[in-house]
């Protein structure tokens, strides 16, 4: 993928690809709304506090209310090899939802789980909850079954694994600069 960047590793690789669909002009910049977007289609779950401090750390100081590839690149390289903003375990996903659900129904209504994303904690605003509907709802019950729902949010791409692996070959070269 040519985008005028020098890209060093998979990681990097991957951040860009993810920037840059967010990256209408073509110009390595995107909207700072569009931040908490990226970090979601990287695998990441942030908070929205999270989310502004990534844009803190990586807006443009020419282009207020711009994230910088370069910046954005580097920044949430270090933030995914120290391992934050993972998502949560399907064990402790499978928890969450069996306490939503003390009837053991194994699903929810979309009326009381659209309640709860907007009321209850990092809220969703309702483009969200629009868009997590196909994914999340049983198009014959119009309910969420949330083992399935768990097995698709859990079906991203390993993220984590390829940060990990990036931070171990960084760590091997740095030992071998030392000798």
């Amino acid at each position: 993928m040519e985008i005028g960047v020098a890209l060093n590793n998979e990681l990097e690789v991957r951040i860009s690809e993810a920037f840059c669909v967010f990256d209408t002009h073509g110009d390595k910049y995107i909207d700072t709304r569009n931040v908490g977007h990226v970090l979601r289609f990287l695998g990441c779950v942030p908070t929205e506090r999270e989310v502004n401090e990534v844009i803190a750390a990586t807006e443009s100081t020419e282009y207020p209310g711009e994230s910088q590839l370069t910046k954005f690149m580097a920044h949430v390289s270090q933030i995914l090899m120290a391992g934050q903003m993972k998502p949560s375990s399907t064990e402790k996903l499978f928890e969450a939802f069996q306490v939503l659900d003390p009837e053991n129904h194994k699903y929810l209504t979309k009326e009381y789980f659209g309640k709860l994303m907007l009321e209850e904690g990092d809220t969703f605003t309702e483009e969200e909850l629009e868009d997590m509907w196909p994914v999340a709802i049983d198009p014959i019950t119009g309910n969420i079954p949330y083992t399935l729902y768990i097995n698709q949010l859990k079906h991203k791409g390993p993220i984590y694994e390829v940060a990990a692996a990036v931070k171990a070959e960084m760590a091997q070269a740095e030992h071998g600069r030392k000798k």
